[in-house]
């Protein structure tokens, strides 16, 4: 039995898929259904868990190269809303581009995790290294 780390079969299980370059959604939970692409729903309540929490708990299992997020994602939130979003990535680059830009490659990711965030324009896409 799994008593440390991720506990959820469902995430492990997309994890484990990912290579080199690959990438995979941490999305809020306003954010679309895409059916190409594998969906793992961890949304409770609003704001259970967080994108931040969730890239948290990801960080002890997978290694990030890069992640991309929306431009808005700054306009739209106060320092206070964001700073959760912010801390989580301490230290890997990030690369803002429009919401619409985003959304394009989405489609070419392993899979999404909709969590219960409600933090506006709150979607981040994980490249891994």
């Amino acid at each position: 039995m799994i008593q440390n780390g991720i506990l959820n079969p469902s995430v492990l299980h997309l994890l484990s898929r990912i290579r080199h370059t690959n990438t995979i959604v941490i999305a809020d939970r306003g954010f679309p259904y895409w059916p190409q692409i594998e969906t793992i729903d961890l949304s409770l309540v609003d704001d259970v868990p967080t994108v931040s929490q969730v890239i948290k708990a990801l960080r002890s299992n997978f290694t990030i190269g890069r992640v991309f997020a929306a431009a808005e994602l700054k306009t739209a939130n106060s320092t206070e809303r964001l700073l959760p979003h912010l801390s989580a990535l301490d230290g890997l680059q990030i690369t803002f581009e429009s919401h619409i830009d985003l959304k394009k490659r989405v489609p070419l990711a392993i899979g999404l995790i909709r969590t219960g965030d409600t933090t506006q324009y709150g979607n981040l896409i994980l490249e891994s290294a």
